[in-house]
């Protein structure tokens, strides 16, 4: 798929080494953007980046961040603006989960490694990216990336679904606040990700998976990120949208 939503437009995706942050950034650059694909993983990252610039050159480039630490992502911001000449979107995707355990055997330090890397990076992402959109004076827009386990809990990924949960509301409280500077602020909001329904499972059982029958796969949720980052929602803020084949529905009755 190819378009001109985002010509001229520089976004940054954290988490863009793999799955859901790399299908994003290809979407992103397939549609006339310039890319700064960040994460932890140099090796990751900076394949993703390669892989994009193969395409079309000058259309990505790689920035190693700790999106958890305000140092590194003060710094991070500082080159990607020096690099692309500044900022017009940013996707907050990087999260990691304590899946496997539950409040009784979930040590502390993962705990709040979860809530750092999960909920902390968006609210430091957000405000110094923020204050250059704001900066620019040419607005912008935030997309994070929810889940549904932050909709109604996953019994054993407590940190997790806490974090999630807060990227909501966060969401929603930098909507309102940015709004005034033209700045749009939504959570895209997925169940399982990259984890296709087999073939041979019984269409009963697809069907407790979601309305659709088959699991979600990174593109799914690539597309409704560029568009709620598009012009095409510019009246669009403080939302949340579902890219969950309707698993919330509870199945197909």
């Amino acid at each position: 798929m190819s378009s001109s939503r985002f010509e001229d437009k520089v976004a940054i995706v954290t988490g863009g080494g793999r799955n859901v942050g790399r299908a994003v950034a290809r979407r992103f650059v397939e549609e006339g953007a310039r890319v700064a694909v960040v994460d932890l993983d140099p090796g990751r990252g900076k394949s993703v980046a390669d892989e994009l610039e193969s395409a079309r050159a000058g259309s990505a480039a790689f920035f190693q961040c700790d999106v958890s630490s305000s140092e590194d992502v003060q710094r991070m911001v500082g080159q990607v603006v020096d690099a692309f000449g500044g900022v017009d979107v940013l996707v907050n995707n990087v999260a990691i989960s304590d899946r496997g355990h539950t409040v009784l055997d979930l040590d502390e330090d993962l705990w709040h490694r979860v809530l750092a890397v999960t909920l902390d990076s968006v609210f430091l992402c957000s405000k110094y990216v923020g204050r250059r959109m704001v900066s620019q004076g040419r607005g912008g827009a935030i997309v994070n990336i929810g889940s549904t386990s932050g909709l109604r809990g996953r019994r054993n990924a407590t940190a997790y679904s806490a974090a999630k949960g807060a990227v909501l509301n966060l969401s929603r409280s930098l909507a309102g606040q940015l709004g005034q500077y033209g700045i749009r602020v939504n959570t895209v909001t997925p169940n399982k990700v990259g984890s296709p329904v087999g073939e041979d499972e019984e269409p009963a059982d697809r069907k407790r998976v979601n309305l659709l029958g088959r699991g979600a796969v990174p593109a799914d949720i690539a597309n409704a990120v560029a568009f709620v980052a598009s012009g095409e929602a510019g009246f669009v803020t403080a939302a949340d949208l579902l890219v969950d084949g309707g698993s919330l529905y509870g199945g197909a009755g």
